[in-house]
């Protein structure tokens, strides 16, 4: 490709709406541009660089035995009612009325279409198993776009599903596609972490995320610096004493927590004034005790049921592995009007004791003595609130987020938690969606059963903006060759000199016959011009032609990502560019 011949407008300043790197860059190399919250055009380059990347996405899927096909964008919301994720995924999903007066939406997903189809296809064991795939643009209504194509309203995902007999094939079929997922990754050089996760409103009961270390990321990752422990932040264990105890298989009484807690005596409870004082730290400042002596007693709506949470002071409540626990198909926190009803208190004087809701507490409040709560007053806390004697949680769990100052969960070694980018994610459905939409078949001796599923999703999008976000430097892009928009760009520093001219010529059209991934920049424009946008882009490979060096025979090529450079004999150009595989 000629560089006259496309559109690539580059940019020497960074936008001003953007705020990660990855945003910057794709805006400035020309790879996209923003038509409206959430939505970008690709031009060229960019749109090289996705085709790219479906290309190994579909080339490893078919390896893996997943078979491609397209589903409709457009969905029936009926469908979503079934599975009751119409009402879960509320605002996220966009809906419209068509002339006809039905209600339809533009698929953010598509389990619901999948299983439908299958359900209508499929009828015997003898079909299955089966994995069925599509790449396909997908669409949310998100409260907030930003980051530009790593959080958009509209964006392209390669999403697969797995239909089995059996929770052994869908084991093999779970394998099978997460080793592919490892492939794909690989082949696009992306530094991906496999963490344990939460199958969220996806349903299931075993996923993993593949993730990518970043500090825009929304998402937090526990990396164990000792074992392959790794999860997300949503579901990474937390040790505690109590859970150390039920693996003992006895409960602790009050003395022995006493002595595995703070020490001293268990004093009267009694109330206090704290006027207008809500938070953790205004009560700990008041009462001059420590974050850590206070319970927070947090009031959730679970399926629309309040229900109490107890946390730690200094802890933060962790709400999915709360939900996990409590099977709830939605968790959100209480507004101040039904915490009024349920406590008899306004929102931030809540507490455990007198309290006739269902309480749960997280094992991280067991062995403090003497704890602060709210009172279940209008500006009024407890002092010397103690745990059997004046309350008793219903149940206990784990249920607050993990910190650094925690221990790995599986060998107790150091931990470090990091911001990621999720870039794919792999979910054991189970039979929810084949239940709900009639997705079964008959066994061999004739017997019905719901197809066991799997799903596997990858973010096409953010496989390029995770590339960028941990390949670049001050000068723009570093492409890994795979993905990159061409792996080698011809750059002749002054097209007026004719030899120089139908040497590059004879040059680029040799490596266009020989199958390479080129352009030219046959631009009229300074050589600064060129260097400058060559590094932006980022392409692997420069072939630099210039009057001195190839007065004497000799053509330069440089490497994007280490900056090394060397001269080659100009009839040795192409030999050398062969050998250059690994970049």
């Amino acid at each position: 490709m000629k560089w006259t011949e496309t559109l690539i407008p580059t940019l020497r300043e960074d936008p001003q709406d953007a705020e990660a790197v990855s945003h910057k860059l794709m805006v400035r190399a020309a790879l996209i541009r923003k038509l409206t919250a959430g939505a970008y055009s690709y031009l060229p380059l960019g749109f090289r660089i996705l085709k790219k990347v479906e290309n190994i996405i579909r080339e490893e899927m078919n390896i893996a035995g997943a078979i491609e096909l397209l589903l409709p964008a457009i969905q029936p919301v009926e469908l979503w009612k079934k599975t009751g994720r119409y009402d879960i995924l509320g605002d996220v999903l966009i809906k419209y009325k068509d002339r006809h007066g039905k209600l339809v939406a533009l698929g953010p997903t598509h389990e619901e279409i999948i299983t439908d189809l299958v359900a209508k296809e499929i009828n015997s064991y003898k079909s299955l198993p089966k994995t069925l795939y599509q790449i396909q643009t997908k669409f949310r209504d998100e409260i907030r776009p930003r980051f530009g194509v790593i959080r958009s309203s509209e964006f392209i995902m390669k999403d697969a599903y797995s239909f089995d007999v059996d929770e052994k094939s869908l084991e093999k079929s779970y394998k099978k596609m997460y080793d592919a997922y490892c492939r794909i990754f690989k082949r696009c050089a992306i530094p991906y972490i496999a963490v344990e996760a939460d199958p969220g409103i996806m349903g299931g009961n075993i996923s993993h995320e593949f993730m990518v270390p970043s500090e825009i990321g929304g998402d937090e990752i526990v990396i164990c610096k000792k074992c392959d422990y790794s999860a997300s932040t949503h579901v990474a264990a937390c040790k505690n004493l109590r859970q150390r105890r039920i693996r003992l298989g006895r409960r602790k009484s009050l003395p022995e927590r006493r002595s595995l807690g703070e020490g001293g005596k268990i004093d009267k409870i009694k109330e206090v004034d704290t006027p207008n004082t809500t938070s953790v730290e205004g009560v700990s400042k008041l009462l001059r005790v420590k974050p850590s002596q206070l319970i927070k007693t947090l009031i959730y709506l679970a399926d629309g049921k309040p229900v109490a949470l107890l946390v730690r002071g200094d802890y933060e409540a962790n709400e999915v592995k709360f939900k996990n626990h409590l099977k709830a198909d939605t968790l959100v926190m209480a507004d101040d009007k039904i915490i009024q009803d349920v406590t008899g208190a306004p929102m931030g004087f809540s507490g455990p004791v007198g309290l006739k809701i269902k309480m749960f507490a997280d094992f991280s409040i067991e062995a403090i003595q003497n704890a602060v709560t709210g009172a279940n007053k209008k500006d009024k806390h407890l002092v010397n609130v103690n745990i059997d004697r004046d309350f008793k949680p219903n149940a206990w769990l784990d249920a607050r987020v993990i910190k650094p100052e925690d221990r790995c969960p599986h060998c107790g070694g150091k931990i470090e938690i990091k911001h990621a980018i999720e870039i794919g994610h792999t979910f054991k459905l189970g039979t929810k969606y084949s239940k709900a939409l009639g997705a079964n078949f008959l066994d061999k001796d004739g017997k019905s059963h719901a197809a066991i599923m799997g799903c596997y999703g990858i973010g096409v999008n953010r496989i390029l903006a995770s590339s960028i976000e941990v390949n670049n430097d001050k000068d723009g892009i570093i492409w890994p060759k795979s993905i990159s928009p061409y792996e080698i760009v011809v750059l002749p520093l002054n097209t007026k000199n004719e030899n120089l001219q139908k040497f590059s010529e004879k040059l680029y059209k040799d490596m266009c016959k020989a199958d390479m991934d080129v352009i030219i920049d046959d631009r009229r424009e300074r050589a600064g011009v060129k260097f400058k946008d060559a590094d932006l882009i980022g392409f692997p490979i420069q072939v630099i032609i210039g009057e001195k060096n190839l007065e004497k025979g000799k053509v330069e090529i440089k490497t994007r990502k280490n900056k090394k450079s060397e001269l080659i004999d100009s009839k040795g150009i192409m030999n050398r560019l062969k050998t250059l595989d690994k970049i």
